[in-house]
């Protein structure tokens, strides 16, 4: 009897794809574990073991597997199942769920090595002289890889010239493995076992008496072992001893003392010791904990909507201590990696060391130690942190999962595939997993009140700050009348200026909100009108002024700022606009005894800079923290008791129907940072439009005005939550085959559905990264099957990449697009 394994290969292919196995592989292989697979003509892919079988392909030769990498398996059955949901769901292949869930040291890398052809004799006159110089590379190394070929030879295109070194049998190929993730050993020392007696040890010191160096290590290490009977890391007994590495390997290579090594994690918490004591809640947060309790004993997901500083985070350690005194894991999701440095101190102060972290910002050999404590369900990682990708961990007892700040769009992923809604897909993982789950905000989004309010949530309310601290005080500026009275300073009214400096002089601090990064948005010549655009998208360039540099802010280009205009050679280049660069600059000449600090995109690349600046901030080391969004989202800083906001209706001019929605949500979070201790805090929104419904509705903290009106408009103009909304983009770098394609597909979907298409239509930004994008958008009724749907577009589109002039095409689907 023949044995087969169907595998999941981490490519975009609709299918499962099937491998021959031998009955001893067949009783060892588990679903979930990993194998190596040749696909294709020469590559080899790690897949996962989906299904173990007997039965063959019809269509195709089935090969035999590589090697089995796993010993045990690494992912779940329900993962799996999760897995597949979002693949179903968000209308993407399982392969690409893998490829995003799997940390990339888990999916091996396959690489072609170049070797000489010892069997056969090459006539070296026939050879050309590039082959040349490959041959001979291959007499001083037994191996090459391709993509030395490159530097050998100084050509990109190597492949035709290997190919023809292997139809002249002067080289062999062979695909080689390599396994990325490399566990971190730390190394120890102990004294030799001959030692151990007295009399023996001595001995040993008199003889070292002519090593005075030597004679201290052993002396530190009695000191060390005296004060701690831990293992003592080599590292320590150098600080401790003053020795050199040189004077402990001699010790080693005497035999004085023993080295070993010890698998240790990278990541490491120092605070772990340090415990809080018990937390005690309010009324109102009780109020709050028992009708969670009583929404989770009907197996119903509920919303927590609590103002900000209400004390969201008190009532989530409880569920999170209630589900660990029940043996369960617990998963706590975060929209940004901003959030988690401050929330990791606070969940470690109370819980210990049983918090792990897993996000992008962490290294693949961090990220895979993190999976397998899960896996294994270690004490160090029964709470998880982390960002939208920690939902893809391999949990198998979790008892609840906590979605804060939920209404973020930093949830929902655009690229690449899956494009997911890390909220949603929670909520299904919750369900499968038989846990509860929590989503929490100040401002929820239009689609969880409205579920709330219909019994489908429950729905716990906090409608006080902690400790009756009062709201904060909002103030809308008109800067329109300030502009035209000639009253601003730069970008700053008189009105926020005379704030800054009242608190500075109160010793207090300030956060000032841009959501624009850079110097200015646009550098324009004023005698011709030109701007620099970037050649690959269809945007204008970013002024940085730190590095006095032109970038695109979508593809990553960037140039020196040029002297003058490229167009007509006039020196008269002005900037448009303005970005948190310039808010910095006018600041440190407006206040030079301030100490300003900022947080973008740029400020935050490095790993722990997220930390730094939090940091910084905290330890009052800097007064005034100039910032994007970042600064806007769950962040507690005490001594803050300004709050400005340099221009309000960049957010709420927006070509979006959620445009009005977010605004309000991101003006309602940045004022409340402001004032969170016992002083109530002062926020100032800048506007040139301060009647503008959507500010009345902040300044007054109105969200049940501001949700029943966006409501009325969704239904009107048939919107979500009214209806679902799957948006088809089409990419191609031909405009005009572009365009006749998008046509194409949009009658098609008119033909065949009954539903709304809107479309196809260019977007804001139609071309990024030199390909032009056309969207349709296609409305779906709530009544409808989504599934049947979304069988009706995979068809035509299967119908569509049958069509020759098409197949450069590239057809994207983002569901519940936000």
């Amino acid at each position: 009897m023949e044995h087969f394994i169907d595998v999941v290969l981490p490519i975009p292919l609709e299918k499962l794809f099937t491998y021959k196995i031998s009955e001893q592989e067949s009783d060892f292989l588990k679903e979930g574990m990993r194998v190596a697979v040749p696909f294709g003509k020469s590559k080899i892919y790690t897949a996962l073991v989906y299904k173990i079988h007997q039965t063959a392909p019809e269509v195709y030769e089935p090969k035999e597997i590589h090697q089995i990498l796993d010993e045990t398996p690494i992912v779940t059955q329900t993962q799996f199942k999760h897995w597949q949901w979002i693949a179903n769901y968000y209308m993407c292949t399982l392969g690409e769920v893998v490829r995003s869930a799997l940390p990339s040291a888990f999916l091996l890398e396959s690489e072609t090595l170049i070797l000489p052809n010892k069997m056969d004799a090459i006539d070296e006159s026939e050879l050309k002289d590039e082959e040349f110089l490959i041959l001979e590379a291959l007499r001083y190394q037994s191996a090459i890889k391709i993509n030395e070929i490159v530097g050998i030879i100084d050509r990109k295109n190597v492949l035709p010239i290997v190919n023809k070194l292997v139809a002249k049998k002067a080289i062999q190929l062979k695909e080689e493995i390599y396994e990325q993730y490399k566990p971190k050993l730390v190394r120890y020392v102990k004294l030799g076992e001959q030692y151990s007696s007295e009399e023996a040890l001595e001995t040993l010191l008199n003889s070292l008496t002519r090593a005075p160096k030597q004679s201290q290590v052993v002396l530190s290490l009695f000191s060390i072992q005296a004060k701690s009977k831990k293992p003592i890391k080599v590292t320590d007994l150098e600080t401790e001893s003053g020795g050199s590495k040189a004077v402990i390997k001699s010790l080693i290579e005497k035999g004085i003392l023993n080295e070993y090594h010890i698998q240790t994690d990278r990541v490491q918490y120092d605070n772990a010791s340090t415990r809080q004591k018990e937390i005690h809640l309010n009324d109102s947060q009780l109020e709050a904990l028992k009708t969670i309790q009583h929404t989770f004993e009907e197996n119903k997901v509920c919303l927590l909507y609590g103002v900000t500083s209400s004390g969201k985070t008190e009532v989530y350690i409880k569920l999170l201590e209630e589900a660990l005194s029940n043996g369960k894991q617990a998963l706590y999701l975060l929209p940004e990696i901003a959030l988690t440095s401050q929330l990791i101190n606070r969940l470690q102060a109370y819980f210990g060391d049983k918090v792990s972290v897993y996000h992008s910002k962490y290294s693949i050999h961090e990220r895979v130690e993190v999976w397998n404590n899960v896996l294994k369900q270690k004490e160090k990682a029964q709470i998880v942190i982390g960002a939208r990708s920690a939902l893809f961990l391999p949990f198998s007892n979790l008892g609840i999962v906590v979605v804060d700040e939920e209404h973020e769009s930093s949830f929902k992923q655009f690229d690449p595939a899956p494009r997911y809604h890390a909220r949603d897909a929670a909520i299904v993982l919750a369900n499968f997993q038989d846990s509860n789950c929590v989503l929490g905000s100040a401002t929820p989004s239009i689609e969880s009140y409205k579920n709330a309010n219909n019994g489908k949530y429950g729905l716990a309310e906090m409608k006080h700050r902690f400790g009756n601290v009062l709201m904060p005080d909002i103030e809308l500026v008109d800067i329109k009348e300030a502009t035209r009275k000639k009253r601003m300073k730069g970008h700053f009214s008189e009105r926020l200026l005379e704030e800054i400096s009242e608190v500075l002089n109160e010793g207090e601090q300030i956060i000032l909100f841009q959501n624009r990064r850079g110097f200015a948005p646009i550098i324009e010549c004023t005698t011709c009108g030109h701007s620099s655009q970037c050649p690959n998208c269809d945007v204008s360039l970013t002024y940085h002024q730190f590095k006095n540099q032109l970038r695109c802010h979508y593809c990553g280009y960037h140039m020196a700022l040029q002297l003058a205009c490229e167009a007509c050679g006039s020196n008269t280049l002005d900037k448009k606009g303005f970005g948190t660069e310039q808010v910095e600059q006018e600041l440190e000449q407006l206040f030079p005894k301030a100490r300003v600090g900022r947080m973008d995109l740029d400020t935050t690349r490095g790993k722990y800079a997220y930390e730094k600046i939090i940091t910084s901030f905290e330890q009052h080391e800097m007064d005034i923290l100039v910032g994007t969004q970042m600064v806007t989202k769950g962040l507690d800083f005490r001594n803050v008791s300004l709050v400005g906001i340099m221009n309000a209706d960049t957010l709420l001019n927006f070509p979006d129907y959620r445009a009005h929605e977010r605004s309000f949500q991101l003006l309602t979070q940045v004022a409340g940072r402001a004032g969170r201790t016992k002083k109530r805090g002062k926020v100032l929104v800048q506007t040139y439009n301060p009647y503008h419904q959507i500010l009345q509705q902040v300044s007054n903290t109105d969200f049940e005005k501001m949700y029943s009106e966006q409501l009325y408009e969704r239904e009107q103009y048939k919107y979500p939550p009214e209806l679902r909304i799957i948006k088809v983009t089409l990419k191609d770098k031909d405009y005009n085959k572009l365009n006749e394609a998008s046509q194409w597909f949009a009658n098609s979907l008119r033909n065949v559905l009954n539903d709304t298409v809107l479309g196809p239509e260019f977007p804001v930004v139609s071309r990024i990264r030199r390909l032009y994008l056309k969207n349709i958008i296609l409305k779906v009724q709530k009544d409808k099957s989504i599934v049947q749907t979304k069988n009706s577009i995979k068809r035509i589109e299967k119908s569509f990449n049958a069509i020759s002039q098409y197949k450069s095409v590239k057809v994207v689907y983002n569901v519940d697009h936000i």
